[in-house]
């Protein structure tokens, strides 16, 4: 059986295979540039020249560097059994959507959307390991 947790944040995604006892860590790293939108007043008086800020030509290009992060993620992880997703913030949501949406083979094998703060290698690989343990007792 092939279980495959996933660690993710918007940089990197580091993804665990584990086979019996012994764990397998790949790490991929996202192209996602971090967005500074500068804008606002040009000047310190009332009614003067204001910056225009283009929102939604930043937020569609990072929009698209999710869906190739995202689709880069799919391939190390279609062949899984089971699949378990960790990670600090949102992006394990938009990951879960994705595979819902547009990889539902895959989107089918998740088992949970889970919390979890930065932590060492070693520490994710315990995590995932520990995860599917849980998982695996559950069902019997």
């Amino acid at each position: 059986m092939k279980n495959i947790g996933i660690w993710m944040d918007k940089e990197k995604a580091h993804i665990i295979t584990v086979h019996d006892n012994d764990e397998e860590m790949t790490t991929i790293l996202s192209e996602i540039e971090n967005f500074r939108i500068h804008g606002g007043s040009g000047t310190r008086f009332k009614g003067g020249p204001q910056d225009v800020v283009q929102d939604s030509k930043y937020l569609e290009r990072e929009k698209h560097q999710f869906k190739a992060y995202f689709k880069e993620i799919v391939s190390y992880i279609k062949n899984a059994d089971k699949v378990a997703i960790f990670g600090p913030a949102e992006t394990g949501e938009k990951f879960n959507k994705e595979l819902k949406e547009n990889h539902k083979d895959v989107g089918d094998k998740v088992t949970g959307v889970f919390k979890a703060d930065s932590m060492t290698e070693n520490q994710t690989k315990a995590l995932v390991r520990e995860y599917f343990k849980k998982y695996k007792q559950s069902i019997v």
